[in-house]
């Protein structure tokens, strides 16, 4: 099994390619909440950028390829985080992987961003209630609660956008805050990114593979916009 993992949701772009032997070097099942596989990929490789636009995605798909030793071709799935985040990022990462589905035939998964970092804070052994927070803008934020422990992770409250004032009223002893930029607002906080390399593991061993058109961004809010007014002719 050879995975492509694509995270652009927030400034630190990542790629990562996993590799697993088929047989006893294959990875359990997982789903939202299992504790991530002990047994390490035969193959892993992490591209990342640090600061949007610096970087071509392509180029971290390819160096993260070339730290495995791997070739696209041999691709086999792609998983896409989902978001919530940057619109831009979230969109290139969609783009790649419907076009590599149409050119090459791959199969694809899409997973929750907030889902990864809940993930990375058990891996980082932050063990309680786990509040991760993303920055939706218009001094909004969104927002899940989770239960963490050494054995898993339990989803306690779904991801939904809030107000700076309601995420003030649940601060409180005993709750943890990740997020990209999470103490901006918490100093107590813990900065976690979405990483390719958790995504990548988070996909091993799934099998609710969707079609390109499938893979949805995770916004919350809905889209608005003002129709352009029609074009004036002031010639004819």
């Amino acid at each position: 099994m050879t995975i492509l993992a694509l995270e652009f949701s927030s400034a630190r772009r990542s790629a990562a390619v996993l590799s697993w032997r088929n047989g006893n070097n294959s990875p359990a099942p997982q789903r939202d909440g299992a504790m991530i596989d002990p047994c390490p990929p035969l193959k892993l490789a992490e591209a990342i950028e640090t600061g949007a636009g610096r970087t071509h995605a392509f180029g971290l798909v390819e160096e993260a390829l070339g730290g495995v030793g791997l070739t696209r071709e041999q691709i086999e799935i792609i998983a896409v985080g989902l978001g919530p985040g940057s619109y831009t990022g979230i969109r290139v990462a969609l783009s790649i992987a419907q076009g590599w589905q149409l050119a090459r035939g791959v199969k694809l998964l899409g997973i929750s961003s907030a889902a990864c970092l809940a993930a990375q804070a058990q891996a980082e052994k932050l063990f309680g209630r786990v509040n991760v927070v993303i920055d939706a803008q218009q001094n909004e934020f969104y927002i899940a609660r989770y239960e963490v422990s050494a054995d898993g992770w339990q989803e306690l409250e779904p991801l939904q956008i809030t107000s700076t004032a309601r995420m003030e009223s649940r601060a409180g002893p005993g709750e943890i805050w990740v997020g990209p930029e999470v103490t901006r607002w918490w100093p107590e906080g813990k900065t976690l990114y979405p990483s390719a390399a958790m995504l990548g593991r988070l996909a091993a061993g799934r099998e609710n593979f969707v079609s390109g058109e499938a893979l949805t961004p995770i916004y919350l809010r809905e889209a608005t916009f003002v129709k352009a007014p029609p074009v004036n002719r002031l010639f004819s």
